[in-house]
């Protein structure tokens, strides 16, 4: 009986192993982008705070961010790479504290990839340029489209539109 319960227990550990091997799978996006820099290069032209966001896949903390309550017209860019992202006209109130929106402005500027980090299951948005974590896509979105792009102040730059 002892035997068993060691052999029970070994191959729990085996297979539990190998969920958490396949959830960091999971969170890496197989796609090929474009832009390539080593993470030297990303620390030289990155502020700590945006490293930590969009090489490290952090987060900042709810209602702390610099356009979570932006009401200007203009566009969003990405922090790293400045590829065009979201525009102001798709930007609406979530009550989440991050700058949220319901599309972007191309399909094909972002790259949505499975994130099961913290035992949750999310849709995360990276750039689909360099790979910068920008945030997460969630179904409770305004119409037309019903998602909100739950983005990280840190990840994005804005361009105020001229008049």
């Amino acid at each position: 009986m002892r035997k068993t319960n060691y052999i029970y227990l070994l191959l729990m550990t085996l297979a539990l192993g190998a969920c958490a091997q396949n959830n960091t799978k999971e969170q890496k996006h197989e796609k090929d982008f474009p832009m390539k820099k080593t993470e030297q290069e990303w620390k030289a032209v990155l502020t700590d705070e945006q490293y930590y966001i969009l090489r490290e896949k952090g987060t900042e903390r709810a209602f702390t961010g610099k356009y979570w309550d932006n009401h200007e017209k203009g566009k969003y860019y990405c922090a790293a790479c400045k590829q065009e992202l979201f525009d102001s006209e798709t930007k609406f109130e979530s009550g989440s504290g991050w700058p949220s929106f319901y599309k972007p402005v191309k399909e094909q500027a972002v790259v949505v990839g499975k994130d099961t980090s913290f035992g949750m299951e999310r849709d995360e948005i990276v750039c689909s340029n360099c790979g910068g974590h920008l945030g997460h896509v969630f179904p409770d979105g305004p119409k037309p489209t019903g998602l909100r792009y739950c983005m990280n102040s840190a990840a994005l730059e804005f361009k105020k539109e001229n008049k």
